[in-house]
């Protein structure tokens, strides 16, 4: 038997910018990827207008035409917000950008207020399409924490479904990391710092760990000054999508990881943020 999806429930915010149909189309291809149930949320008064626009985008993308829609007054970061908390949505889809400086997309005032306080996983569409696609280079950052396990788990199957021809599982080491870890073991607080073997070895292991997949995977040490190094890795490989795992506590997810915190404003491509 597989394991059920870890999604139940996927929601696509719109307040029917132009590339409303492009993000909805990619909702949809995730949607039948996790055997989810569509929902739209949209900021603001249901009126016929509004319901004859979602009629039309639905049939003709060929979405259920009873998909549930959510309609919220107010901001729409809120709107949505609050909709995602109360309806216990599993993932929220959206597009990403605000605008492109000099080759470095920066997100949109909506999408970065999902990547810091969504309740649920986030996917973010860079350039959305009509014609999704497909999700051929992979990108994981990794630790060597359960949570990170957990979300490789979950994304081995959306790879092996976009026929992935690579899914690079990268474990960021900045400077200032390494100097903390020196400073942790001279203090007597933490274990001597590994090798670049070590490290290279213990990603290897955690890799296996997922499990036997057809999905080519290879695994990565990125170092540099800044998490940012991580970005540039992402670039160089060409990626479609970036997957980013947090770790959870008692109230939630906690805050990106310091290394990787720049993705609240600069996002190589498309990203996924699970939670």
């Amino acid at each position: 038997m597989p394991d059920p999806s870890p999604y139940k429930t996927i929601a696509v915010a719109t307040t029917f910018s132009p590339r409303f149909r492009q993000v909805l189309a990619e909702a949809k291809r995730i949607r039948e990827r996790f055997g989810a149930d569509l929902h739209l949320i949209y900021a603001g008064n249901r009126g016929e207008e509004i319901a004859k626009k979602f009629s039309n985008a639905l049939a003709d993308l060929h979405l259920p035409a009873d998909s549930t829609i959510h309609y919220e007054q107010g901001d729409p970061s809120e709107a949505i917000l609050r909709t995602l908390a109360r309806e216990k949505i599993d993932m929220i889809v959206a597009g990403a950008l605000e605008k492109e400086v000099v080759l470095h997309p920066f997100l949109g005032n909506v999408a970065r207020h999902l990547v810091r306080q969504a309740p649920c996983s986030v996917m973010l569409f860079t350039k959305p399409a009509v014609k999704p696609q497909p999700l051929r280079r992979i990108v994981f950052v990794a630790d060597h924490s359960d949570d990170a396990l957990q979300g490789l788990k979950r994304t081995l199957p959306l790879a092996a479904a976009e026929s992935c021809e690579r899914l690079y599982v990268i474990r960021i080491i900045t400077t200032f990391d390494q100097a903390r870890a020196s400073i942790r073991a001279d203090a007597g607080k933490g274990e001597k710092p590994q090798t670049k073997n070590e490290e290279e070895e213990a990603l290897e292991q955690f890799v296996l760990s997922a499990g036997e997949t057809a999905v080519p995977m290879e695994a990565r040490c990125i170092r540099g000054n800044t998490g940012l190094v991580a970005s540039d890795f992402v670039q160089s490989v060409k990626a479609d999508l970036l997957v980013v795992p947090l770790h959870k506590n008692g109230e939630g997810s906690e805050p990106l990881p310091s290394n990787i915190a720049w993705i609240t404003d600069l996002i190589p491509c498309n990203l996924w943020l699970i939670r």
